[in-house]
């Protein structure tokens, strides 16, 4: 656990000094897929500087350790370094597998998977693509409470159009965060996502949010 938390530490203290935009979405929760045949909504904000996000999002699974996310919300831009403001509409997807679960001879839960994101505004439109890894333990305490760390990265490939500008880039966005789980109807989520290499340039995003099992 030591060894997890001083390496989201020194990623994010790197990642700090390097700006990134192509961000999908987040990680949003821990490594591990929903049980099959259940479902999860979840309701988040996020701050960054110059921006701020409002997003829902519905896990799903169909099939044991996989499980399926939409997201949609608005996005709102103050025009700081980026031309005019404007509120963007959010909307994507990802998918996660479970790969490895925490035993014996595994310390942690890893999934892969992969994510996809639209923002489209009327001076602005982002598309983000790519692969997904994730990794995370959880620690269940006496009555019944749960705490899960996680770590993330992407590999996002993107397209941006901001007025006349285009560009085409490759980012690595990282997430790091906890899921908290007072009971089995509600999981508190803090998540800090940190860019790790990108030209173009935003900052650090904040993210703290809920998700409801049902």
């Amino acid at each position: 656990m030591k060894l997890l938390l001083a390496a989201c530490a020194a990623l994010i203290a790197v990642a700090c000094a390097c700006p990134a935009r192509a961000q999908v979405a987040g990680q949003l929760g821990g490594a591990v897929p929903i049980a099959v045949n259940s479902h999860v909504f979840g309701g988040y904000v996020a701050v960054a500087q110059h921006q701020a996000l409002a997003l829902c999002q519905l896990r799903l699974s169909f099939y044991p350790g996989v499980d399926f996310g939409f997201q949609g919300g608005l996005h709102r831009y103050d025009g700081g370094g980026i031309g005019t403001s404007s509120t963007a509409v959010e909307l994507g997807g990802d998918v996660r597998t479970l790969v490895a679960r925490r035993s014996a001879s595994a310390p942690l839960d890893v999934s892969l998977g992969g994510a996809i994101q639209l923002g489209s505004s009327d001076h602005r439109s982002v598309l983000a693509v790519g692969p997904t890894i994730a990794v995370g333990r959880s620690y269940t305490y006496t009555g019944g409470s749960e705490l899960s760390p996680y770590f993330g990265i992407a590999v996002l490939y993107a397209r941006s159009d901001v007025g006349a500008a285009s560009s085409t880039d490759l980012s690595f966005p990282l997430r790091t965060g906890l899921e908290y789980r007072p009971n089995a109807d509600f999981r508190l989520v803090v998540e800090l996502q940190a860019p790790l290499s990108d030209p173009q340039g935003t900052h650090p995003k904040l993210l703290l949010g809920a998700n409801f099992p049902f």
